[in-house]
């Protein structure tokens, strides 16, 4: 599903708003979303899940073709945790 689905599935399922108006919606929401997991804060909608920002430190890595050992520099990561109720409706 692309941004432009969850668009389209916005303006369907709530009648009283144009396609405009539903992409400002979606838009503002991953806005939202973007700059409170940019600030390292977690994320938790109840039902869904959790997006956590995680930081990794330095490590040493190995090239697979030439088995020449590489510096992985420390970095941040994003993971999503799924809610049990998101994984009980997955799983039927």
């Amino acid at each position: 599903m692309t941004k432009a689905d969850i668009i389209e599935q916005v303006y369907e399922n709530l009648g009283g708003l144009s396609k405009k108006e539903s992409a400002e919606i979606v838009e503002k929401v991953f806005e939202t979303i973007k700059t409170t997991l940019e600030r390292g804060e977690k994320i938790k909608i109840s039902g869904f899940g959790n997006f956590v920002v995680r930081e990794k430190k330095e490590r040493t890595g190995r090239n697979p073709q030439t088995g020449e050992e590489i510096r992985i520099l420390p970095r941040k990561v994003l993971t999503f945790k799924p809610s049990q109720v998101l994984k009980n409706a997955i799983n039927g």
